[in-house]
């Protein structure tokens, strides 16, 4: 492979994606992120689970640190979005608005986009901005501790969310999305247990009043403190399929080993794309294990020697 080829080509630049750049730029290997902007941390208006930040910071304000902390030590970044990845007997070829890459290794931290409630964007917007629409309650959830909340979903995730939920406010409300709950036996037993209040949809984010969301649905307007919507996400796997990478049947993520391996030699995955939690934290963990594993893997092919 050519000079000007990269040794990581990281796809997305959220928290897994920017912690590989860190890593791979301090391990002295040519790294460039290529990320569309769609990264989930966009979204969230403060969080106080990342450890450091005991005050809290917003997704944009830590993605912008940790990029800045990628460039210094000399990672490359384009604003663009990945629509071809092949793989070569000497690597990966890779396009974007600019035209080809080549690099000799991939990192896939394309993630996730979360289904969004029925309401108006703008609405939707502002409500998450505010903290009225949620969308993870394991980082969020004690900062709606004895608040009234709502969940709009169905079925055992959304049973799961709201009993989650249960565990820090009394007032919890399941709402189906659709014209009503697909909640069988076993379903009704834990919303009984938990006193969690049953309503039959559809539900449509309709307005916001003062600190508080309004949600219409087939038995009139409701009113709550904060909104999680439980409704599921698809996951950003158009690449890995275009490389054949093996995906869970289940939940259509990339599978990979201990070490961030895919099942194609030299792509790896890290954060959300990637079964798990779906958290920051592990995010980051997934990104610095996934990077040494390359720069390893690099020096077996080749010595990296200054």
């Amino acid at each position: 492979m050519d000079e000007s080829s990269l040794d990581c080509l990281i796809v997305g630049g959220g928290p897994a994606g920017l912690t590989a750049a860190i890593y791979l730029a301090r391990f002295h290997l040519k790294v460039r992120v290529v990320d569309a902007g769609r990264s989930r941390a966009t979204w969230i208006p403060c969080t106080r689970n990342v450890p450091g930040f005991p005050e809290g910071i917003s997704g944009t304000e830590l993605l912008a640190r940790m990029r800045a902390q990628a460039e210094k030590y000399g990672a490359a970044f384009t604003t663009a979005r990945v629509t071809r990845l092949e793989r070569g007997d000497d690597g990966f070829a890779a396009e974007w608005g600019e035209g080809p890459a080549r690099a000799r290794t991939v990192l896939l931290a394309t993630g996730v986009a979360n289904r969004r409630p029925d309401m108006d964007e703008e609405l939707h917007d502002e409500a998450l901005a505010r903290g009225l629409i949620r969308y993870c309650p394991i980082c969020d959830a004690f900062e709606v501790t004895d608040k009234k909340v709502g969940v709009i979903g169905s079925g055992r995730h959304g049973v799961a969310e709201a009993v989650f939920l249960r565990g820090y406010t009394a007032d919890v409300t399941l709402i189906a999305p659709g014209e009503a709950h697909a909640l069988d036996a076993g379903d009704r037993e834990r919303m009984e247990a938990h006193d969690i209040v049953a309503i039959d949809g559809p539900a449509r984010g309709v307005a916001v009043q003062k600190d508080c969301i309004v949600v219409e649905t087939a038995e009139g307007h409701h009113v709550f403190d904060s909104v999680y919507p439980a409704l599921g996400s698809d996951v950003h796997c158009e690449l890995a399929s275009q490389l054949d990478v093996a995906l869970a049947a289940e939940t259509g993520c990339i599978k990979v080993d201990s070490h961030q391996r895919t099942s194609v030699r030299g792509v790896y995955a890290a954060g959300d794309v990637v079964i798990g939690l779906d958290q920051i934290s592990h995010a980051i963990g997934e990104g610095g294990v996934a990077a040494t594993t390359i720069r390893n893997d690099l020096a077996k092919l080749a010595p990296l020697i200054r």
